[in-house]
């Protein structure tokens, strides 16, 4: 008995050995293999070159929106839409814009209107018509025999006017978005002033207090927006096409190959988004309404809604040249920070995109890069 016990001592000791000397051996090999430690100079010039090199990196002014079941892009010569068809297969179509460049396009603090409100019906257009063709391909599951629904004089009429319900559905977006998010704060305050009777207080102070919780109020209701809107089942999809878009873009300005693996590396948040302008939109409009209201003091329900509204195309064009400004500066330290509100907003609205997914956005995106690398500077 006292032979065995000696023998599975003398076993285990072995073993003890054998780990001890493998785990010897292994830290050997990674001593080897480690990198020599750089001096602080190395490291300050290693960091130095990392920023230079991301500050050179190529930044673009192809932008794009998630589509249903696919993306529209839109370069500087050609705007570009790539769907999944019910089938399986990948729809691309060329949008055709009008090549005329007005005036006021050039100009700026108003080029962002006008530029925001095409992009707008462009994308109205092809969010409608991509709804259809990803319905195209699926199996039928009605019965063959079942006779056709009758057209309506509306729809055939609906049919042959796109570009007009394309636009009108622009102009109710527009509308839609102004109301919930510019009027209804300011009516909430209004309204809460009136029945209180705090409105008697006409202050230099006051005037600024009550913008600041406008603006406030505004922001909160469109993260409740934001929010409520990213936990519908049909709308996580678009936002994995939305990630998809950011993420593509990312990789074509990194100077990598447009595959699914080099894509998947690359991060869906990008700071040059829609997302980003909305809330750069939302932060001036509490700045120059209260500066508005200090010029003009308080004013009646009615006027205060008027004044918002003659202002928005001025916000808007001020936000497109700060979007534009951060854009092309985004390593700098202050435009760094400002980006920041942008980049956590897109928490809401775009999702990690699947392989197929993917294969939608480099057929978009392949479909609008210009010959020349220049043409797409931003």
């Amino acid at each position: 008995m006292a032979d065995k016990e000696n023998e599975l001592e003398v076993i285990s000791n072995n073993e003890i050995g054998v780990a001890a000397n493998e785990s010897a051996v292994a830290k050997k090999k990674v001593a080897e293999n480690k990198e020599p430690q750089l001096s602080k100079q190395e490291a300050k010039a290693q960091k130095k070159a990392e920023r230079e090199a991301l500050k050179n990196q190529k930044k673009t002014t192809i932008g794009g929106q998630a589509l249903i079941e696919g993306i529209m892009m839109c370069g500087p010569s050609r705007t570009a839409m790539a769907v999944r068809k019910g089938d399986g297969t990948i729809h691309v179509e060329e949008i055709k814009q009008s090549d005329k460049v007005i005036f006021w396009e050039k100009v700026p603090f108003v080029r962002g209107c006008i530029k925001f409100y095409k992009m707008l019906v462009t994308g109205t257009g092809a969010l409608m018509k991509s709804a259809d063709i990803s319905e195209e391909g699926k199996p039928e599951n009605e019965s063959s025999d079942k006779e056709p629904e009758k057209v309506s004089k509306l729809d055939e009429y609906l049919g042959k006017h796109t570009e007009v319900v394309t636009t009108v559905s622009a102009i109710l977006g527009i509308l839609i978005s102004v109301g919930l998010f510019i009027l209804l704060p300011r009516f909430i305050v209004d309204t809460v002033m009136r029945f209180t009777g705090l409105n008697d207080n006409g202050t230099l102070k006051w005037s600024v207090l009550m913008n600041i919780l406008e603006g406030v109020l505004r922001i909160a209701i469109f993260l409740i927006y934001l929010i409520s809107v990213s936990k519908l089942e049909d709308i996580k999809r678009v936002w994995m096409y939305h990630g998809a878009e950011h993420k593509t873009i990312a990789c074509y300005e990194a100077g990598e190959p447009l595959t699914v693996e080099n894509i998947k590396k690359h991060k869906r948040f990008h700071p040059r988004c829609g997302t980003a302008f909305m809330f750069i939109v939302l932060a001036i409009s509490i700045l120059i309404y209260t500066l508005t209201g200090m010029v003009t003091g308080d004013r009646n329900m009615l006027t205060n809604l008027i004044v918002r509204i003659i202002l928005m195309p001025f916000i808007c064009g001020i936000s497109y040249e700060i979007l534009r400004f951060v854009g092309r500066h985004d390593q700098n330290p202050i435009c760094k920070v400002l980006c920041k509100p942008g980049l956590w907003l897109q928490k809401f609205t775009t999702n990690e995109p699947d392989d197929k997914i993917i294969e939608v956005a480099i057929l978009a995106m392949e479909a609008v890069i210009p010959e020349n690398s220049n043409d797409d500077n931003w």
